[in-house]
């Protein structure tokens, strides 16, 4: 049963509803239709099959040409076959009598909707029978010769699956059935035959292995002689040959040289060092370089709005005025004549040769193949119907609609402000907590300092939570962190429970009234089953303002795969309702990938999680926003 039909503008105004239209309560449980919008038109997921929220499945169509949105809802158990035909079929009719001055068309098209239901029922009705009076017929087994099916386990296959039995048994059945024909004597023969084969087979299979069995017999017995064997194969050379080399084999080997480990050198002078901790806070010529670093760090990016340069918009120009003329001597009448008659309907083959370029172009990018070709698919189902306008080419059209929806992919959904989020926590008595996940050696925990020194910029307390008790090293490395950058740290060593320490850290946290706790874990790969539950347990249980992703900005399609298993897993592994996901990116590593910026692509289309900040350098300095300006303009480069 369909529970609703709506209409609406791509703005969002309503026009017709099929619950409104028939007097009838909105049997709608939540809103799966601003789910759809959210989640997925939105997202520039529109080419899609369809959308599922809870007990629902939504299916839509547009009519592009008059920007209008046709979604019809059901229950997904009922696997209703005409929605589609129905959704056609609305489109059509609405279409001829939409007049964009008309807000309301209750009394227009009710009548027409209730005809066009019936019509898309009994057309249901009438295609599920006649699959199911096809079926029998399909299904009947074809006749042979004799009226049977001959066996599988009779003719050549006998003694694969059964034996000398079912050989000897499906011969028999073959030559009782049909005695007078000649072919079943043949089969008769060569299973008989094969079936001694193999009899004979086993019987010196059986000798040969008995054989093999004496290891110093008489060779008149049939023991193997090796000697017999050598002359045979080499002679007496060969022999010899045989000999040298057995003995070449087991000479010894002479063990190398192992290359003895210097001793460190520091300034100019030897010295041994017992142990490798190079971070003793009773260094006091440690300290002085601390604060020389500290001084010589300067603002961080984060506050900094980056300026595009104008030399790289004059060769993105060039470069555009360059493709624009090899389109020109590649089609120049097709992209003429299109251009200049105007009002043409826009064809899914007349998008397909831009479409194609633009997905090349993308995946140069390191966009994820998948990626790319869904951004393509839905930027053809918002093309097509539309109208060209007089002196407009096909390519600069799909151009222009690929950077609209690149935009509103990268754009967060909701405001992102730490800094304000931060005050809010404060005001109620709670740190901030941010926890940082991701594979390993993308870089979290030098990020995390990162983040730190931002935050320490606008006169925040920060203090560190050592939660990577699993890899070796990882406690000490962010203690190093934590005195050049003089904040407190909470650390309780290796083998422990990361989820324990990470409360115990917030406890202390709200006991010294830190402003923000930034909690670092360990490095694991999204198919880890066990460490994956370990950060399951630490989110639940400490139930923090923010799940930061950090992922390399090298990484092509094996970012889509780490962001899905991610999210999964925490989805999986909750043990509450309603599971906690990723809320942002950290997108590491960006100074070194030149224009391929397509992995923030990939992150942000798959998860719905914006990139919230981007390292790019070695610095502490070196973190700041993601420009979506510019990395749209490098991607369409």
């Amino acid at each position: 049963m369909l529970e609703e039909l709506l209409i609406f503008t791509r703005g969002g105004l309503i026009l017709w509803s099929s619950c409104r239209a028939l007097g009838l309560a909105s049997p709608l449980k939540g809103s799966p239709i601003d789910a759809l919008i959210r989640s997925c038109l939105l997202e520039e997921r529109a080419a899609d099959a369809g959308f599922t929220q809870d007990a629902y499945a939504l299916k839509w169509a547009f009519s592009n040409d008059l920007g209008l949105v046709f979604v019809a809802v059901y229950q997904r158990m009922l696997h209703l076959l005409y929605v589609d035909d129905l959704l056609a079929a609305v489109r059509k009719e609405f279409s001829q009598i939409y007049d964009p001055k008309r807000v309301d068309y209750d009394d227009a098209f009710t009548d027409v909707f209730r005809q066009l239901h019936l019509e898309a029922e009994a057309r249901a009705e009438a295609m599920k029978k006649t699959r199911q009076s096809n079926l029998p017929s399909s299904r009947a087994p074809a006749s042979g010769g004799g009226g049977k099916k001959p066996s599988a386990l009779g003719g050549r296959a006998g003694p694969q699956g059964g034996g000398k039995k079912g050989g000897a048994d499906s011969g028999k059945n073959d030559d009782s059935s049909d005695g007078s024909d000649d072919s079943g004597k043949e089969q008769n023969k060569l299973t008989n035959g094969t079936v001694k084969g193999h009899q004979n087979g086993d019987a010196r299979a059986a000798a040969v292995a008995n054989n093999n069995g004496k290891e110093n017999g008489d060779p008149n017995d049939g023991a193997f002689d090796v000697n017999t064997l050598r002359k045979k194969i080499g002679g007496k050379k060969g022999g010899k040959k045989g000999d040298a080399a057995v003995a070449k084999k087991a000479a010894p080997k002479a063990e190398p040289k192992r290359n003895v480990k210097k001793d460190r050198v520091w300034d100019d002078q030897p010295r041994k060092v017992g142990k490798l901790d190079f971070t003793d806070p009773a260094d006091d010529r440690g300290e002085e370089m601390v604060e020389q670093a500290i001084e010589h760090q300067g603002d961080s990016m984060m506050d900094k709005d980056e300026v595009l340069s104008s030399d790289s918009e004059d060769e993105e120009d060039e470069g555009e005025e360059n493709a624009g003329a090899g389109q020109k001597k590649k089609g120049w009448f097709t992209s003429m004549f299109k251009s200049i008659a105007g009002n043409n309907v826009l064809e899914k083959a007349d998008l397909q040769p831009a479409l194609k370029a633009l997905k090349d172009r993308l995946m140069t990018k390191n966009v994820a193949e998948e990626i790319a070709e869904k951004l393509c698919e839905s930027v053809a189902a918002s093309l097509e119907g539309k109208k060209l306008g007089s002196f407009t080419r096909i390519s600069s059209t799909v151009q222009t609609a690929m950077e609209e929806a690149l935009t509103r992919i990268l754009t967060p959904r909701r405001s992102i402000d730490i800094l304000r989020d931060v005050q809010a926590a404060k005001e109620r008595g709670k740190p901030y907590v941010v926890v940082f996940v991701g594979v390993n050696g993308v870089g979290k925990s030098t990020n995390l300092a990162k983040v730190a020194y931002w935050l320490l910029q606008h006169n925040l307390s920060v203090m560190m939570a050592a939660c990577d008790t699993f890899r070796s090293g990882a406690v000490e490395q962010l203690r190093t962190h934590a005195r050049r950058l003089q904040i407190p740290i909470f650390e309780k060593g290796y083998e422990k429970d990361p989820a324990v320490v990470a409360k115990e850290a917030i406890q202390e946290a709200t006991r010294n009234k830190s402003d923000v706790v930034l909690v670092d874990t360990a490095g694991r790969m999204q198919d880890n089953e066990p460490l994956m539950r370990a950060l399951s347990k630490l989110i639940n249980l400490n139930k923090p303002d923010l799940v930061l992703f950090v992922g390399e900005a090298l990484v092509g399609n094996d970012a889509v795969d780490q962001l899905n298993k991610f999210n999964q897993k925490l989805a999986d592994l909750s043990t509450v309702p309603t599971a906690r996901l990723i809320d942002g990116i950290l997108l590491t590593k960006f100074d070194t990938i030149d224009d391929k910026v397509g992995a923030a692509l990939s992150m942000v289309y798959i998860s719905g999680s914006p990139v919230m900040f981007v390292g790019c350098g070695q610095s502490y300095t070196d973190l700041k926003k993601l420009n979506v300006k510019s990395i749209v303009k490098t991607l369409l480069k």
